[in-house]
Protein backbone atom coordinates (compact mmCIF):
# COMPACT_ATOMS: atom_id res chain seq x y z
CA UNK A 1 0.00 0.00 0.00
CA UNK A 2 1.36 3.35 -1.00
CA UNK A 3 0.93 6.22 1.43
CA UNK A 4 1.12 9.90 0.47
CA UNK A 5 4.42 10.32 2.23
CA UNK A 6 6.07 7.42 0.41
CA UNK A 7 5.24 8.49 -3.12
CA UNK A 8 7.93 9.55 -5.57
CA UNK A 9 9.04 13.19 -5.11
CA UNK A 10 9.07 13.70 -8.89
CA UNK A 11 6.32 13.51 -11.50
CA UNK A 12 6.51 14.12 -15.21
CA UNK A 13 4.89 16.96 -17.08
CA UNK A 14 3.07 16.55 -20.41
CA UNK A 15 6.39 17.10 -22.21
CA UNK A 16 8.04 14.29 -20.23
CA UNK A 17 10.22 16.68 -18.21
CA UNK A 18 10.43 15.68 -14.52
CA UNK A 19 8.85 18.10 -12.07
CA UNK A 20 9.99 18.15 -8.45
CA UNK A 21 7.27 17.59 -5.84
CA UNK A 22 7.97 18.42 -2.23
CA UNK A 23 7.51 15.86 0.59
CA UNK A 24 4.65 17.83 2.07
CA UNK A 25 3.01 15.16 4.20
CA UNK A 26 6.30 14.15 5.75
CA UNK A 27 7.23 17.77 6.58
CA UNK A 28 3.75 18.65 7.85
CA UNK A 29 3.55 15.60 10.10
CA UNK A 30 6.95 16.43 11.56
CA UNK A 31 6.05 20.18 11.81
CA UNK A 32 9.35 20.94 10.07
CA UNK A 33 8.86 24.70 9.62
CA UNK A 34 12.24 25.27 7.99
CA UNK A 35 11.71 22.61 5.33
CA UNK A 36 8.16 23.83 4.65
CA UNK A 37 9.51 27.35 4.13
CA UNK A 38 12.19 26.01 1.74
CA UNK A 39 9.54 24.15 -0.31
CA UNK A 40 7.37 27.28 -0.46
CA UNK A 41 10.37 29.32 -1.61
CA UNK A 42 10.99 26.77 -4.38
CA UNK A 43 7.38 27.09 -5.56
CA UNK A 44 7.53 30.89 -5.50
CA UNK A 45 10.86 31.02 -7.35
CA UNK A 46 9.65 28.74 -10.15
CA UNK A 47 6.09 30.05 -10.50
CA UNK A 48 5.66 31.49 -14.04
CA UNK A 49 3.45 34.39 -12.91
CA UNK A 50 5.96 35.39 -10.23
CA UNK A 51 8.88 35.31 -12.65
CA UNK A 52 6.96 37.22 -15.31
CA UNK A 53 5.98 39.86 -12.76
CA UNK A 54 9.59 40.20 -11.62
CA UNK A 55 10.85 40.62 -15.20
CA UNK A 56 8.20 43.25 -15.82
CA UNK A 57 9.28 45.16 -12.71
CA UNK A 58 5.98 44.58 -10.90
CA UNK A 59 7.65 43.19 -7.78
CA UNK A 60 9.42 45.71 -5.59
CA UNK A 61 12.58 44.59 -3.83
CA UNK A 62 13.13 46.30 -0.51
CA UNK A 63 16.20 46.21 1.70
CA UNK A 64 18.46 43.19 1.56
CA UNK A 65 15.59 40.77 0.90
CA UNK A 66 14.59 39.94 -2.66
CA UNK A 67 11.04 39.74 -3.94
CA UNK A 68 10.98 35.91 -3.81
CA UNK A 69 11.80 35.93 -0.09
CA UNK A 70 9.11 38.50 0.67
CA UNK A 71 6.49 36.57 -1.31
CA UNK A 72 7.47 33.32 0.36
CA UNK A 73 6.99 34.84 3.79
CA UNK A 74 3.59 36.27 2.78
CA UNK A 75 2.53 32.90 1.37
CA UNK A 76 3.63 31.07 4.52
CA UNK A 77 1.71 33.46 6.78
CA UNK A 78 -1.38 33.27 4.53
CA UNK A 79 -1.46 29.46 4.57
CA UNK A 80 -0.86 29.40 8.32
CA UNK A 81 -3.59 31.92 9.09
CA UNK A 82 -6.11 29.97 6.96
CA UNK A 83 -5.18 26.64 8.64
CA UNK A 84 -4.43 25.15 5.24
CA UNK A 85 -1.56 23.03 6.58
CA UNK A 86 -3.89 21.34 9.07
CA UNK A 87 -6.50 20.92 6.32
CA UNK A 88 -3.99 19.08 4.11
CA UNK A 89 -3.26 16.61 6.90
CA UNK A 90 -6.89 16.04 7.90
CA UNK A 91 -8.13 15.47 4.32
CA UNK A 92 -5.28 13.10 3.44
CA UNK A 93 -4.22 15.02 0.33
CA UNK A 94 -1.23 13.65 -1.56
CA UNK A 95 2.00 15.57 -1.97
CA UNK A 96 1.13 16.28 -5.60
CA UNK A 97 -2.33 17.61 -4.71
CA UNK A 98 -0.90 19.86 -1.98
CA UNK A 99 1.75 21.17 -4.36
CA UNK A 100 -0.84 21.89 -7.06
CA UNK A 101 -3.19 23.70 -4.70
CA UNK A 102 -0.46 25.90 -3.23
CA UNK A 103 1.02 26.74 -6.63
CA UNK A 104 -2.06 27.03 -8.82
CA UNK A 105 -4.59 28.41 -6.33
CA UNK A 106 -3.14 29.93 -3.17
CA UNK A 107 -0.04 31.57 -4.67
CA UNK A 108 -1.80 32.67 -7.86
CA UNK A 109 -4.65 34.27 -5.90
CA UNK A 110 -2.26 35.99 -3.51
CA UNK A 111 -0.08 37.32 -6.33
CA UNK A 112 -2.94 38.64 -8.45
CA UNK A 113 -4.42 40.29 -5.37
CA UNK A 114 -1.08 41.92 -4.57
CA UNK A 115 -0.59 43.11 -8.15
CA UNK A 116 -4.11 44.51 -8.19
CA UNK A 117 -3.40 46.36 -4.95
CA UNK A 118 0.04 47.72 -5.88
CA UNK A 119 -0.62 48.43 -9.56
CA UNK A 120 -4.40 48.85 -9.97
CA UNK A 121 -4.32 50.67 -13.32
CA UNK A 122 -1.65 48.46 -14.91
CA UNK A 123 -3.45 45.30 -13.81
CA UNK A 124 -6.84 46.56 -14.98
CA UNK A 125 -5.55 47.72 -18.38
CA UNK A 126 -3.60 44.50 -18.97
CA UNK A 127 -6.81 42.52 -18.43
CA UNK A 128 -8.75 44.84 -20.75
CA UNK A 129 -6.12 44.53 -23.51
CA UNK A 130 -6.16 40.73 -23.29
CA UNK A 131 -9.98 40.63 -23.40
CA UNK A 132 -10.23 42.94 -26.42
CA UNK A 133 -7.57 41.09 -28.42
CA UNK A 134 -9.25 37.72 -27.75
CA UNK A 135 -12.81 38.86 -28.46
CA UNK A 136 -12.47 41.38 -31.30
CA UNK A 137 -12.78 40.16 -34.88
CA UNK A 138 -9.94 42.48 -35.93
CA UNK A 139 -7.32 40.23 -34.30
CA UNK A 140 -6.50 36.51 -34.41
CA UNK A 141 -4.01 33.97 -33.09
CA UNK A 142 -0.96 32.96 -35.12
CA UNK A 143 0.58 30.26 -32.90
CA UNK A 144 -2.14 27.63 -33.37
CA UNK A 145 -2.35 27.58 -37.18
CA UNK A 146 -3.07 24.05 -38.31
CA UNK A 147 -3.73 22.96 -34.72
CA UNK A 148 -6.60 25.00 -33.23
CA UNK A 149 -6.69 22.77 -30.15
CA UNK A 150 -3.10 23.58 -29.17
CA UNK A 151 -2.93 24.65 -25.55
CA UNK A 152 -0.69 27.54 -24.59
CA UNK A 153 -0.57 30.07 -21.77
CA UNK A 154 -2.25 33.35 -22.69
CA UNK A 155 0.91 35.39 -22.13
CA UNK A 156 2.81 33.28 -24.71
CA UNK A 157 0.13 33.20 -27.42
CA UNK A 158 0.92 35.04 -30.65
CA UNK A 159 -1.62 37.55 -31.95
CA UNK A 160 -1.81 39.77 -34.99
CA UNK A 161 -4.25 41.51 -37.29
CA UNK A 162 -6.98 39.32 -38.75
CA UNK A 163 -6.19 40.36 -42.33
CA UNK A 164 -2.52 39.36 -42.14
CA UNK A 165 -1.45 36.25 -44.07
CA UNK A 166 -0.63 33.05 -42.17
CA UNK A 167 3.04 33.35 -43.16
CA UNK A 168 3.43 36.86 -41.74
CA UNK A 169 7.09 37.48 -40.89
CA UNK A 170 7.92 37.92 -37.21
CA UNK A 171 10.27 40.66 -36.01
CA UNK A 172 12.47 40.54 -32.93
CA UNK A 173 11.32 42.27 -29.76
CA UNK A 174 14.01 44.99 -29.91
CA UNK A 175 12.92 46.08 -33.39
CA UNK A 176 9.25 46.06 -32.39
CA UNK A 177 10.06 48.11 -29.29
CA UNK A 178 11.70 50.83 -31.40
CA UNK A 179 8.84 50.78 -33.93
CA UNK A 180 6.12 51.17 -31.31
CA UNK A 181 7.64 54.49 -30.21
CA UNK A 182 6.28 56.05 -33.40
CA UNK A 183 2.73 55.59 -32.05
CA UNK A 184 1.42 58.79 -30.48
CA UNK A 185 1.05 58.89 -26.70
CA UNK A 186 -2.62 58.73 -25.72
CA UNK A 187 -4.17 61.53 -23.65
CA UNK A 188 -5.69 60.45 -20.34
CA UNK A 189 -9.47 60.18 -20.05
CA UNK A 190 -10.28 61.55 -16.59
CA UNK A 191 -13.90 60.40 -16.41
CA UNK A 192 -14.66 58.52 -13.19
CA UNK A 193 -15.95 54.93 -13.41
CA UNK A 194 -16.46 51.91 -11.18
CA UNK A 195 -19.05 50.98 -8.57
CA UNK A 196 -17.85 53.68 -6.20
CA UNK A 197 -16.83 56.13 -8.91
CA UNK A 198 -13.28 56.44 -7.58
CA UNK A 199 -11.31 55.22 -10.64
CA UNK A 200 -10.53 57.09 -13.83
CA UNK A 201 -11.37 55.38 -17.09
CA UNK A 202 -7.92 56.25 -18.60
CA UNK A 203 -9.11 55.10 -22.05
CA UNK A 204 -12.42 53.76 -23.36
CA UNK A 205 -12.66 50.28 -24.89
CA UNK A 206 -13.33 51.76 -28.34
CA UNK A 207 -10.23 53.95 -28.17
CA UNK A 208 -8.21 51.12 -26.62
CA UNK A 209 -9.03 48.86 -29.57
CA UNK A 210 -7.97 51.62 -31.98
CA UNK A 211 -4.71 52.01 -30.06
CA UNK A 212 -4.02 48.26 -30.27
CA UNK A 213 -4.60 48.46 -34.04
CA UNK A 214 -2.10 51.31 -34.34
CA UNK A 215 0.45 49.34 -32.31
CA UNK A 216 0.06 46.27 -34.56
CA UNK A 217 0.44 48.40 -37.69
CA UNK A 218 3.56 50.03 -36.24
CA UNK A 219 5.34 46.79 -35.27
CA UNK A 220 4.03 44.98 -38.41
CA UNK A 221 4.50 41.55 -36.86
CA UNK A 222 2.67 38.94 -34.79
CA UNK A 223 3.62 39.33 -31.14
CA UNK A 224 3.08 37.44 -27.91
CA UNK A 225 0.42 38.75 -25.55
CA UNK A 226 2.88 39.69 -22.81
CA UNK A 227 4.89 41.95 -25.15
CA UNK A 228 1.74 43.34 -26.76
CA UNK A 229 0.38 44.47 -23.40
CA UNK A 230 3.70 46.13 -22.63
CA UNK A 231 3.75 47.93 -25.99
CA UNK A 232 0.17 49.20 -25.68
CA UNK A 233 0.55 50.31 -22.06
CA UNK A 234 3.75 52.19 -22.94
CA UNK A 235 1.54 54.51 -25.02
CA UNK A 236 -0.85 55.19 -22.11
CA UNK A 237 -0.53 57.60 -19.15
CA UNK A 238 -0.73 54.99 -16.38
CA UNK A 239 -0.32 56.21 -12.81
CA UNK A 240 0.50 53.42 -10.36
CA UNK A 241 1.97 54.88 -7.20
CA UNK A 242 3.68 52.87 -4.47
CA UNK A 243 5.71 53.98 -1.47
CA UNK A 244 9.48 53.51 -1.53
CA UNK A 245 11.37 53.46 1.79
CA UNK A 246 13.93 56.23 2.21
CA UNK A 247 16.64 55.47 4.75
CA UNK A 248 19.29 57.67 6.28
CA UNK A 249 23.01 57.01 6.37
CA UNK A 250 22.51 54.79 9.41
CA UNK A 251 20.12 52.40 7.70
CA UNK A 252 21.73 48.96 7.74
CA UNK A 253 19.05 47.04 5.80
CA UNK A 254 20.85 47.56 2.50
CA UNK A 255 24.53 48.58 2.61
CA UNK A 256 24.47 49.43 -1.11
CA UNK A 257 21.62 51.94 -0.78
CA UNK A 258 22.74 55.50 -1.32
CA UNK A 259 22.49 57.44 1.95
CA UNK A 260 19.79 60.11 1.92
CA UNK A 261 19.04 62.68 4.58
CA UNK A 262 15.56 64.19 4.81
CA UNK A 263 15.68 68.00 4.84
CA UNK A 264 14.59 69.57 8.11
CA UNK A 265 11.95 72.16 7.21
CA UNK A 266 11.42 73.34 10.78
CA UNK A 267 12.14 76.98 11.59
CA UNK A 268 15.65 77.66 12.85
CA UNK A 269 16.37 80.31 15.53
CA UNK A 270 17.77 82.55 12.80
CA UNK A 271 14.62 82.12 10.70
CA UNK A 272 12.47 82.91 13.74
CA UNK A 273 14.42 86.11 14.44
CA UNK A 274 14.17 87.23 10.81
CA UNK A 275 10.43 86.49 10.79
CA UNK A 276 9.76 88.45 13.99
CA UNK A 277 11.86 91.33 12.65
CA UNK A 278 9.87 91.31 9.41
CA UNK A 279 6.61 91.35 11.38
CA UNK A 280 7.76 94.34 13.39
CA UNK A 281 8.84 96.18 10.25
CA UNK A 282 5.56 95.33 8.53
CA UNK A 283 3.56 96.74 11.44
CA UNK A 284 5.56 99.96 11.20
CA UNK A 285 4.93 100.15 7.46
CA UNK A 286 1.19 99.84 8.08
CA UNK A 287 1.18 103.01 10.20
CA UNK A 288 2.96 104.89 7.41
CA UNK A 289 0.57 103.53 4.79
CA UNK A 290 -2.53 104.55 6.80
CA UNK A 291 -1.12 108.04 7.27
CA UNK A 292 -0.49 108.36 3.52
CA UNK A 293 -4.09 107.33 2.79
CA UNK A 294 -5.34 109.93 5.26
CA UNK A 295 -3.11 112.54 3.65
CA UNK A 296 -4.49 111.74 0.18
CA UNK A 297 -7.92 112.98 1.35
CA UNK A 298 -6.36 115.89 3.32
CA UNK A 299 -7.29 114.30 6.64
CA UNK A 300 -11.03 114.66 6.11
CA UNK A 301 -12.70 112.12 8.42
CA UNK A 302 -15.71 111.27 6.22
CA UNK A 303 -13.63 110.69 3.08
CA UNK A 304 -11.02 108.74 5.05
CA UNK A 305 -13.73 106.50 6.50
CA UNK A 306 -15.01 105.71 2.99
CA UNK A 307 -11.48 104.99 1.80
CA UNK A 308 -10.90 102.52 4.64
CA UNK A 309 -14.14 100.70 3.78
CA UNK A 310 -13.21 100.59 0.08
CA UNK A 311 -9.81 99.19 1.06
CA UNK A 312 -11.48 96.54 3.24
CA UNK A 313 -14.17 95.38 0.80
CA UNK A 314 -12.19 95.63 -2.45
CA UNK A 315 -8.75 94.39 -1.32
CA UNK A 316 -8.62 92.76 2.09
CA UNK A 317 -11.56 90.28 2.04
CA UNK A 318 -12.44 87.79 -0.69
CA UNK A 319 -16.25 88.20 -0.57
CA UNK A 320 -16.43 91.98 -0.46
CA UNK A 321 -18.49 92.22 -3.64
CA UNK A 322 -18.02 94.05 -6.93
CA UNK A 323 -17.19 97.73 -7.25
CA UNK A 324 -20.83 98.54 -8.04
CA UNK A 325 -22.01 96.60 -4.98
CA UNK A 326 -19.49 98.39 -2.75
CA UNK A 327 -20.61 101.79 -4.11
CA UNK A 328 -24.25 100.92 -3.43
CA UNK A 329 -23.41 99.70 0.09
CA UNK A 330 -21.51 102.93 0.92
CA UNK A 331 -24.16 105.12 -0.72
CA UNK A 332 -21.73 106.75 -3.15
CA UNK A 333 -21.23 106.74 -6.91
CA UNK A 334 -19.24 104.09 -8.76
CA UNK A 335 -16.83 106.76 -10.04
CA UNK A 336 -16.02 107.86 -6.47
CA UNK A 337 -15.18 104.26 -5.48
CA UNK A 338 -13.02 104.02 -8.60
CA UNK A 339 -11.19 107.22 -7.56
CA UNK A 340 -10.56 105.84 -4.06
CA UNK A 341 -9.22 102.62 -5.55
CA UNK A 342 -6.78 104.52 -7.75
CA UNK A 343 -5.42 106.38 -4.71
CA UNK A 344 -5.11 103.13 -2.73
CA UNK A 345 -3.31 101.36 -5.57
CA UNK A 346 -0.99 104.32 -6.07
CA UNK A 347 0.08 104.13 -2.43
CA UNK A 348 0.42 100.33 -2.60
CA UNK A 349 2.70 100.58 -5.63
CA UNK A 350 4.94 102.91 -3.66
CA UNK A 351 5.71 100.15 -1.16
CA UNK A 352 8.86 98.09 -1.60
CA UNK A 353 9.38 94.76 0.20
CA UNK A 354 12.53 92.65 0.46
CA UNK A 355 10.65 89.36 0.12
CA UNK A 356 7.32 87.60 -0.11
CA UNK A 357 7.22 86.88 3.62
CA UNK A 358 7.53 90.56 4.48
CA UNK A 359 4.70 91.40 2.05
CA UNK A 360 2.50 88.73 3.64
CA UNK A 361 3.20 90.08 7.11
CA UNK A 362 2.30 93.58 5.90
CA UNK A 363 -0.99 92.29 4.49
CA UNK A 364 -1.79 90.49 7.73
CA UNK A 365 -1.01 93.55 9.87
CA UNK A 366 -2.91 95.87 7.50
CA UNK A 367 -5.97 93.64 7.65
CA UNK A 368 -5.97 93.69 11.45
CA UNK A 369 -5.47 97.46 11.58
CA UNK A 370 -8.22 98.33 9.06
CA UNK A 371 -10.65 95.91 10.75
CA UNK A 372 -9.96 97.59 14.08
CA UNK A 373 -10.41 101.10 12.60
CA UNK A 374 -13.75 100.20 10.97
CA UNK A 375 -15.11 98.61 14.15
CA UNK A 376 -14.03 101.68 16.16
CA UNK A 377 -15.88 104.00 13.76
CA UNK A 378 -19.01 101.82 13.80
CA UNK A 379 -19.05 101.92 17.60
CA UNK A 380 -18.83 105.72 17.54
CA UNK A 381 -21.83 105.91 15.18
CA UNK A 382 -23.91 103.67 17.47
CA UNK A 383 -22.93 105.71 20.52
Amino acid sequence: MTTPSSQDSQVRSLSGRPIKIGKWNENLEASDVNQIWIELHRIVSSHPLVRASKRAGFLVEEGRYNAYTDLTQELFVTLLSKDRFQHYIETGMTDQQIEAEISQIELSNMLTSELRKRYPESYRLARRISTIVQQSGRFRRFDNLGNPEAHRRLADRLYGLANWPDQKTRRDVQEMDSRVKTVAFFARDTRMVGCTGDAQIVISNVELEKLILRVFKAIDSPVDMRSLRSFVMSRLPIMDIHLVPVGGSGDSDDPERMPMEIADTRETPEDGFIRSEAESNAAGRVDEFIEELSGSVRGKEKQFDRMLRVLWHCYLISDGGTQLEVAEMLGVSDSLVSDYRKRIESNLQGLAFDGVNEARQFEKALKQRVHYEIELRDQRVVA
